[in-house]
């Protein structure tokens, strides 16, 4: 008969409870059993043990503790940016630059719509096809396999890679290509769209309105540099003025960058927009140019240079009554929206390397012998400081003598271009008299004359020798001699026949078109000598006035006017209005023909425009500057 042992279980509330009887159970039967099964039987912990094990446990529960401690609240807000930089990603929202408009309100630099390829460099290059994607880019912007197409590929291939290997780091877009057509980047995003590290963006870039005409006015933009991103705030890709107006006003004209917050996820996927500032756009600025008069000037002087061995030349127009800019040519010129294509190396120094250099602006930072442009500044100091009555005659028999400092038997002769006969101010004015001026500024006979030290300190006064301080980059002083700099820099005395050279604009005496025209402009307005300026609604700015009484200045008017009716500029005759004007012929070596310069201002009883032309190595500037003169002029007064 089986045995239940079901009566002899022990019952347990739980699994895990142990029993009073099962305790006295086990000790004695640990008492009889052999050793082996003694073994099998469980022994208690000791204390010294339980109590290593509970330090143990205090031990890592208070360094884990401390640690989340340090994560959470110590280093928190460091670790929560790490986590939101790979979670959140900041966009730059490019502004649009400001316009350039003309005083009529006519834009001269615009924006214009364009399609760019864009890549994010720190994704792109993680990805395991990477060579295969931008094998696939290059074959879609440069499709062909004709030998040329091949190689522009490869060349734009590395290109690309190189661009994203320099900007690795970069969590942000950045241009690959940019500007393409339309068709192409219609392809692009068909063909990566599952590549969120590829976009085709939209963007604008500039553009010039007739870019020759007006190049050396505004100027051309270019790429930032390394060190333009990283300490002007500037972000690669950007385009900065780099000449004209759009380097003086590039703060002004840029714009304030806006930023797009955009949550991503960890493959860089775009998930949602975040938060979305705005950019600001440039602000619009409009110049004092008239865009009308600035390409009559630029086609008619392109013109007459086309007939000439030539081709280097500058034209200036200003209002007399305030010194703004009306129009600013130098030849030759260039076009600005070139280097917004994009130049590649080569080109941009086949361009520094002409030797006509048509990145230099001749009208502000020329410096030339002024020639006989400088006759009505000697005459007003000669005025002011009562070397002659301007109605005693001078005899020019066509040449002046002197005997030489050291050697009595050696004679100097001074040359004239005519003999003028008796010859006052206005007359000597008028017919451009050499050896008047001779006399009147190096002194001879009984007359003391000017001086030297005289001649320079009214120059001065005119603004020659210094910066006029136009808005436009790069102008330059010109030149004023005297007896110390001689010494100093050719170690030789200081002679008469150097100031005679001087009172009639040649030897070492230099000037810039922009001096030269705003001289003759404080004649013209009875003597306030202004900043010239380009911006339309800046504050009229006096340099010096009054330095000549105006008595004294309408005998120089008068004397320009002469010029006119009887003199050199005869040609001027048949204008619309009455106008005054001085010619000049500047020698510049004994190889070349000389500079060819006219001044002129009209109408000539309350001036309204002051107009100056250089044609280096044009010859006599009655019969190469003036008919340019003329030609602008006339269209000015009956257009």
């Amino acid at each position: 008969m089986p045995i239940d042992l079901e009566k002899f279980k022990v019952k347990r509330r739980f699994k895990e409870d142990i029993e009073p009887e099962e305790i006295l159970l086990d000790s004695k039967r640990l008492k009889e059993s052999p050793d082996s099964e003694k073994e099998k039987i469980e022994k208690p912990i000791k204390e010294n043990i339980l109590k290593i094990f509970l330090i143990f446990i205090v031990v890592i529960l208070g360094a884990l503790f401390f640690r989340s401690f340090e994560l959470q609240i110590i280093k928190g807000n460091y670790w929560q940016s790490l986590a939101d930089e790979n979670r959140i990603r900041s966009y730059p929202i490019r502004p649009l630059r400001g316009i350039i408009y003309d005083k009529n309100k006519i834009p001269l630099a615009i924006n214009v719509p364009k399609l760019d390829l864009v890549i994010i460099p720190h994704d792109l290059a993680k990805r395991k096809d990477f060579n295969q994607i931008i094998e696939k880019l290059a074959q879609i912007l440069m499709p062909g396999e004709d030998p040329s197409a091949i190689a522009s590929r490869e060349a734009l291939r590395a290109g690309i890679e190189k661009k994203i290997q320099e900007n690795i780091s970069l969590p942000y877009p950045i241009i690959v290509a940019e500007d393409i057509p339309t068709e192409k980047a219609l392809l692009l995003e068909t063909e990566f769209s599952d590549i969120p590290e590829i976009n085709v963006n939209k963007d604008s870039r500039r553009q010039y309105q007739d870019g020759p005409v007006f190049a050396h006015v505004l100027g051309y933009l270019g790429k930032a540099t390394k060190d333009e991103v990283s300490n002007k705030n500037y972000f690669l890709d950007d385009y900065i003025g780099r000449s004209g107006i759009e380097n003086v006003y590039e703060d002004s004209l840029k714009g304030i960058y806006g930023e797009e917050l955009i949550e991503v996820d960890n493959l860089g996927v775009k998930q949602k927009v975040l938060a979305v500032k705005d950019s600001l756009p440039g602000e619009d600025i409009i110049l004092s140019v008239d865009s009308d008069l600035q390409k009559e000037v630029y086609n008619t002087l392109k013109a007459k240079l086309s007939t000439l061995n030539t081709s280097r030349a500058a034209a200036i127009a200003v209002n007399p009554q305030n010194g703004k800019i009306l129009a600013l040519v130098s030849f030759p010129s260039f076009d600005s929206n070139e280097f917004i294509k994009g130049l590649s190396v080569e080109e941009f120094d086949k361009i520094e390397q002409n030797k006509n250099e048509p990145l230099f602006n001749r009208a502000i930072s020329g410096n030339y012998p002024p020639g006989s442009t400088i006759k009505p500044l000697i005459a007003s100091a000669v005025l002011e400081e009562g070397v002659i009555n301007p109605d005693k005659q001078i005899n020019c028999l066509g040449s002046i003598n002197l005997v030489d400092k050291y050697n009595s038997n050696i004679l100097w002769t001074y040359n004239d271009w005519k003999a003028h006969g008796l010859t006052n101010m206005i007359k000597a004015i008028a017919e451009s008299c050499d050896v008047y001026f001779y006399t009147v500024g190096g002194g001879y006979g009984d007359i003391a004359g000017l001086g030297i030290d005289r001649i320079g300190e009214y120059l001065k006064r005119f603004g020659w020798g210094s910066n006029l301080g136009i808005d436009l980059p790069s102008e330059k002083p010109g030149f004023i001699p005297s007896p110390e700099w001689k010494k100093q820099t050719r170690n030789e005395d200081w002679f008469v026949g150097d100031t005679y050279n001087c009172s009639i604009g040649q030897g070492d005496i230099t000037v810039s078109p922009l001096q030269a025209i705003m001289a003759i402009a404080a004649i013209a307005n009875g003597g306030k000598l202004f900043q010239p300026q380009l911006l339309n609604n800046a504050e009229p700015k006096i340099i010096n006035q009054d330095f000549i009484k105006k008595e004294f200045l309408e005998i120089v008017r008068k004397g320009m006017r002469e010029a006119v009716v009887s003199g050199s500029s005869r040609a001027l005759g048949d204008l619309s209005v009455h106008a005054a004007a001085k010619t000049g012929t500047a020698q510049v070596s004994k190889t070349l023909a000389p500079d060819s310069w006219f001044t002129v201002f009209a109408p000539y009883e309350n001036p309204e425009i002051v107009l100056t032309i250089l044609v280096e190595n044009g010859g006599e500037g009655s019969s190469t500057a003036l008919p340019v003169a003329k030609e602008i002029l006339s269209w000015y007064f009956n257009r």
